[in-house]
């Protein structure tokens, strides 16, 4: 009550303390607190964890981070925790410094940098905002401030801020214009730095640090998460100038994944401000791959997605200014939905004029068709049906034609019970998995739908390689796969390979271990639905409460049955 009661307002109601939920935009309070079980949940959104779950997501904070946070401000002393709380403090201080230098260096007059950025057209109010910066094309003029502020060499090479070569330390950035990266607490933990005078590569990105990871962070949330959650909807962009650009002409619900492949943790993000995306990225081949499996994540993480394809230019930056606002706006408002920009991503590399290219279409949309859900995949074969001349009830047929290999619709998949890691080694069953699927690319696909059974981080790391594998078509090459892992990863990989025999029974392995996933799913829902129970106001909630308590029954009666 103490933590949440600081940044939500709460008032007495029951049992349990209401108030509006700081996850998602809402007008009637449905963001319940527990003080007895020390649990928080919102009606809405679904959010739901304990103290430190809700520090983490408010904050936008890891796990460490917010241990911290809630040990200075029990007045725990943390000095004996594995990394002390200044570390962190010295190295967020070093990246604001630099961030100022970079700033100061791009406010002085005649500087390439901020030429570039007035020929680009921004406006100087929203460089200051953005705190767009410089680094000249000296070798050494951040490194002399630091050592002349006393800060060790050391830690500007582990914040990528100096390279090292030979024994000589230099700048790393140099003649090019500086994009601060600030969490969504406002720390900078990085730079992105666009070249100026043809160097390569043409942006060049601060490397990970004890402060930066890529996966956790998104461009400019800290300047737009508040439009996000008021608008609801995220307008999700590729580049440093596409949110700048979009942010200039009054599209202010944006950000941008830091390089194309946005992440699980990413999409976790976004989906705290907001309910649906807007994933806007680069005409070009890497940017419409990257735009394909991004809108799988987003998809897969419950978020209602939709694909923008820019018409004639290149990016969301060119478009905008050459059309403003209300047309990019209006394109938005068109862009595909999930599902029929998937579909239509298939149909793409098909002729349906040709009989055995229009069936192997089929083949692999109702592949598709089975990750989602079952309203969505009806929807879907009328408009295929319509398309391709062929009739819904042979299509449908085709979709139940292998119930094995249907998994849960990707958005309602239940995770196993995975809010700790369950350590960091594949059990029997992930085991089990990964070997079915190095078998043979059909099993790996049936198998997809279910990835979220890989609770640990090598069975995940081991699936995720498989992925790739098959991505570049045909079956697994087992060499590529190895040359993919690290020593440990290739140790843990043969370990399955040398100890995991099926004997011929690779089916019955398959549905065994598919009804073990299906099971421990049902027993996570249960568990689920006990604690939203628990937390409704039997009158607010009268009907939420009813439509749980059925759940709950289904649940429980399916639980016995598989017993």
């Amino acid at each position: 009550m103490d933590v949440i009661g600081q940044a939500v307002q709460l008032k007495k109601a029951g049992g349990s303390y209401k108030g509006l939920c700081p996850f998602h935009n809402e007008k009637t309070p449905s963001f319940v607190v527990s003080e007895s079980k020390q649990m928080f949940y919102c009606f809405g959104c679904n959010a739901a964890g304990d103290v430190f779950e809700f520090v983490q997501r408010y904050y936008n904070l890891d796990f460490p981070e917010a241990m911290e946070k809630l040990a200075l401000q029990c007045g725990v002393d943390t000095k004996d925790a594995y990394y002390k709380p200044s570390d962190k403090d010295e190295l967020y201080e070093i990246n604001r410094m630099a961030a100022r230098f970079f700033y100061s260096s791009f406010s002085r007059p005649g500087n390439p940098g901020a030429e570039y950025m007035r020929e680009r057209g921004v406006e100087q109010i929203i460089l200051k905002k953005f705190g767009v910066g410089y680094a000249d094309s000296e070798w050494d003029s951040l490194l002399k401030h630091f050592v002349g502020a006393g800060i060790d060499v050391k830690l500007l090479t582990s914040l990528g801020l100096v390279s090292e070569s030979k024994g000589k330390h230099y700048d790393k950035f140099r003649d090019r214009v500086m994009f601060p990266i600030i969490n969504a607490s406002g720390k900078v933990i990085g730079f992105g730095g666009r070249a100026l005078s043809g160097a390569e590569p043409k942006y060049l990105n601060s490397p990970e640090s004890a402060v930066f990871l890529k996966k956790n962070n998104l461009f400019g949330l800290n300047l737009t998460k508040r439009d996000i959650s008021k608008e609801n909807r995220a307008v999700l962009v590729e580049g440093y100038m596409d949110v700048i650009s979009l942010y200039q002409h009054g599209v202010r619900n944006t950000c941008a994944s830091l390089g194309t492949a946005l992440t699980e943790n990413q999409a976790k993000l976004i989906k705290r401000y907001a309910a649906s995306v807007v994933l806007s990225y680069d005409s070009d081949a890497a940017g419409q791959e990257a735009a394909s499996r991004g809108a799988d994540i987003l998809y897969g993480e419950g978020v209602k997605v939709r694909v923008l394809s820019i018409p004639s230019e290149k990016d969301p930056d060119e478009f905008i200014k050459r059309n403003g606002k209300q047309e990019f706006l209006n394109i938005a408002d068109k862009a595909l939905p999930y599902a029929a920009y998937k579909l239509g991503a298939i149909r793409k590399r098909h002729d349906i004029s040709d009989v055995e290219d229009r069936v192997d279409f089929i083949k692999e949309a109702v592949r598709f068709l089975k990750t989602l859900s079952p309203v969505e995949a009806e929807t879907y074969i009328k408009i295929i049906a319509a398309d391709t001349k062929i009739s819904e009830t042979a299509i449908t047929l085709e979709f139940n034609g292998n119930n094995a290999g249907r998994g849960k619709p990707a958005r309602d998949q239940a995770k196993p019970e995975q809010t700790e890691e369950k350590g960091g080694e594949p059990d029997i069953l992930e085991k089990n998995l990964i070997r079915l699927s190095i078998i043979s690319r059909d099993y790996y696909d049936r198998i997809k739908p279910f990835e979220h059974a890989f609770a640990s981080r090598r069975g995940r790391e081991l699936f995720k390689c498989v992925e790739d594998n098959y991505s570049h078509g045909g079956e697994l090459d087992l060499k590529s796969l190895k040359d993919s892992l690290d020593e440990e990863g290739v140790k843990a990989l043969d370990e399955v390979l040398e100890n995991v025999v099926f004997a011929g029974k690779e089916e019955q392995v398959f549905i065994d271990c598919i009804k073990k996933v299906e099971y421990i799913d049902l027993v996570s829902r249960e568990k689920d639905i006990v604690l939203k129970l628990s937390l409704a106001d039997e009158v607010e909630n009268a009907e939420q409460i009813g439509a749980l308590t059925r759940e709950l029954m289904d649940v429980q009666r399916e639980i016995q049955m598989r017993k």
